[in-house]
């Protein structure tokens, strides 16, 4: 996808640097070679490497997808532990080799945490240039609802996913509208079975990642890579006039937010920058959802920092 340019548009050429671990060194080669084989005009090259400062050698975008998965048996201790350090040791490498624009996106779970991660190792990189996914979750919630109104996915718009990349994430519909032939309308207009979207309609956005889980054996794959182009093409190119889209960013109080977390929030893009929407209403049922997940960030940001015995 991003070599076809459905990330940067059809004009951008880039040069694709690929890292992983060791292990997996000839499979990466495979797919250097598969991506030379598909002749994209825009690709002028790849660079495929298990060494980091190589990776991480003037680039301008990073998208973050390696981390160490949950198995059987591990705490949640374990697994952050594993995660913050090599997101640590990522955070150094950009730190002194990526180019001073760099802008970075954390694919990999816990995404929020990683994240934060990243963004102290890595101070000389602006905080507002590392961002974490939850577009997923976004797009998720945008296909829930098309489904529910029986209308297509580009009718609605405006969802709201705050929060961690987690089971404590809340999609918000009370700003969300639908495309009519009479224009806009409320989505809570048309969707007239409110307790649906106060409980089934939460739990099945929260749950989706499970579920795809469940029915793959794998986490989900291709909706993850094009929610992350979803994400960097917006951040890039803009929002369309009128519609915002969910980011995980570095909070600055916002709606009550703790500063300094990575938190979800509804943003608007234009020339690569990113800005929150401000002046929200949020009644008590949004608080508590928001809140809730604040919490569990916090908890997060302090078992990593117990992992780094900072």
């Amino acid at each position: 996808m991003i070599a076809r340019g459905i990330m940067l548009g059809p004009d951008q050429p880039m040069i694709l640097h690929l890292l992983d671990i060791e292990p997996a060194s000839s499979s990466l080669e495979a797919v250097k070679m598969e991506l030379q084989d598909s002749a994209f005009p825009l690709l002028k090259g790849v660079i495929a490497t298990t060494n980091v400062v190589e990776a991480c050698k003037d680039v301008n975008i990073v998208i973050m997808i390696g981390g160490f998965p949950r198995i059987a048996g591990m705490e949640r201790k374990d697994v952050m532990s594993k995660n913050v350090v090599i997101y640590k040791a990522q955070a150094s490498a950009l730190e002194r080799y990526a180019s001073d624009d760099c802008k970075v996106l954390v694919v990999a779970n816990p995404a929020n945490t990683n994240a934060l991660i990243l963004k102290e190792f890595a101070p000389s990189i602006p905080e507002e240039n590392i961002t974490c996914l939850t577009r997923l979750d976004h797009n998720r919630a945008l296909a829930q609802l098309a489904d529910k109104l029986s209308v297509p996915v580009s009718s609605v718009k405006n969802v709201i996913v705050w929060g961690n990349h987690s089971s404590t994430q809340y999609p918000d519909t009370n700003h969300a509208t639908v495309s009519t032939k009479t224009g806009d309308r409320p989505l809570k207009e048309l969707v007239t079975d409110h307790n649906w979207l106060k409980n089934e309609f939460i739990v099945e956005v929260q749950q989706r990642g499970a579920a795809v889980l469940r029915a793959r054996k794998q986490s989900s794959a291709f909706s993850a890579a094009g929610a992350a182009c979803d994400h960097i093409r917006d951040w890039f190119l803009g929002t369309p006039k009128g519609t915002w889209v969910s980011m995980g960013v570095c909070s600055d109080g916002s709606y009550g937010i703790p500063p300094g977390l990575v938190y979800s929030f509804p943003v608007i893009c234009e020339k690569g920058s990113w800005k929150i929407v401000q002046g929200l209403s949020i009644d008590e049922f949004s608080r508590e959802k928001m809140d809730d997940s604040a919490r569990e960030l916090a908890e997060e940001k302090d078992l990593a920092y117990s992992c780094l015995n900072v």
